[in-house]
């Protein structure tokens, strides 16, 4: 990890803990024999993880035929895949501070968006279903390190948000201010975490794939999926927002634009699960 990234966990004790489920349920990526049951038994033991899910299961975004009253029928009704990660998102999001000058429910829309793009991008480039999973689970964390960096410098932080106003220009602004990105500080604390070396990796080559050999995959759709979800947040067309931001990566992954533009509509409102995931 970069000296400039490590100073925000040297400075505070502050560094967030991953919480236990949360723990447990990463690793449950990376077992190919996880059942539904088990990922519901692992949300029952948190009450408070309970109810969000609960809350998040009964919304309107998943549109569910009737009322679910308990973890075990959300796992029946929204599947393995999707449960795991509202409970990913519920933990990771209860798991940072309140932080002075970022708007929190902005914050967590993005990573929501940015989560939701990820996944598109690697179930269309081809990746098989453990990898769209972890593209979530990576999209949600990307920013998070941006959340550190906050703790440290309010003002500064503030000041790149207020100059963000390109999609994808986060990653320049802050490696101006900072000698660092919140993808570095996210790899770092993802190391801190004990993630698996691949995403810790991934996060750190987020900043600029195209530089980084071997080439992630992973690592290029992190990058794409903040520029569409700037897009979204700007209001920006999406496809426009990538030909202008990341022209020479999109050829790269030879992404058929159309198809992506056909998808980001069906999805919606990528980050429609926010309200419920925070409260």
């Amino acid at each position: 990890m970069t000296a400039a990234a490590e100073r925000f966990f040297v400075r505070h004790a502050a560094l967030p803990t991953m919480p236990e489920v949360a723990s447990r349920l990463l690793k449950s990526f990376e077992d190919d024999n996880v059942v539904l049951s088990q990922i519901a038994a692992l949300i029952e033991k948190d009450s408070t993880l309970s109810a969000r899910v609960l809350r998040l299961a009964n919304s309107a975004h998943y549109s569910p035929s009737h009322q679910i009253a308990t973890v075990v029928d959300a796992a029946h009704a929204l599947g393995m895949e999707t449960l795991r990660n509202l409970a990913m998102a519920a933990c990771l999001s209860g798991a940072f501070p309140q932080v002075q000058d970022l708007d929190r429910a902005r914050f967590w829309r993005h990573s929501l968006a940015t989560a939701n793009y990820a996944r598109i991008l690697a179930r269309m480039l081809g990746t098989d279903a453990s990898t769209a999973d972890t593209a979530y689970l990576a999209g949600l964390m990307l920013r998070t390190g941006q959340l550190l960096m906050a703790i440290d410098e309010p003002h500064l932080v503030a000041d790149v948000e207020a100059h963000a106003t390109e999609p994808g220009s986060r990653f320049s602004l802050e490696e101006h201010r900072f000698g660092c990105t919140h993808a570095d500080v996210t790899a770092s604390l993802a190391a801190h975490w004990h993630f698996p070396p691949a995403l810790v990796g991934a996060f750190r080559d987020a900043n600029a794939p195209l530089d980084v050999r071997p080439f992630s995959l992973v690592a290029a759709v992190l990058h794409v999926a903040e520029v569409l979800a700037d897009a979204a947040e700007h209001h920006d067309e999406p496809v426009h927002a990538l030909k202008v931001a990341v022209p020479e990566l999109i050829e790269h992954l030879h992404l058929d634009l159309e198809l992506l533009a056909a998808r980001i509509a069906a999805t919606g409102d990528p980050a429609a699960e926010v309200e419920q995931m925070l409260h």
